[in-house]
């Protein structure tokens, strides 16, 4: 039982980090936040106003996908790409895992400190 708790956090811990390198860019971050209207849009879309190729913003779109960050689905000769809510949700439940940790350490540190 406590093996599995164990691979089921180390899994989660990969899942999330892949999730944060995917987003640690500042132009991922900028078409996250485009996305993040819930709207499907295609790369010509996601080109306009940038001063990125289109060649370069499929690449960090599949980064992004790679990670769950985004999916994609095909219509006709285009993709359209929509965020996955659920990734970004995961990414944030594990920050409460850590912020937690991090919260009770210092309630330790603090109750040791004050002894």
């Amino acid at each position: 039982m406590l093996q599995k708790r164990v691979d089921r956090r180390s899994a989660e811990r990969a899942a999330c980090a892949l999730i944060f390198s995917a987003l640690g860019d500042e132009t991922r971050l900028r078409l996250v936040s485009t996305l993040a209207d819930g709207q499907a849009r295609s790369i010509a879309a996601l080109t306009e106003g940038a001063n990125l190729t289109r060649q370069a913003v499929t690449k960090h779109l599949r980064m992004l996908e790679s990670a769950g960050v985004v999916s994609s689905t095909r219509s006709g000769r285009e993709s359209r790409f929509r965020l996955a809510p659920e990734c970004i949700v995961q990414a944030q439940s594990y920050l409460g895992l850590v912020s937690a940790e991090w919260d009770a350490a210092l309630g330790r540190l603090k109750a040791f400190v004050e002894r």
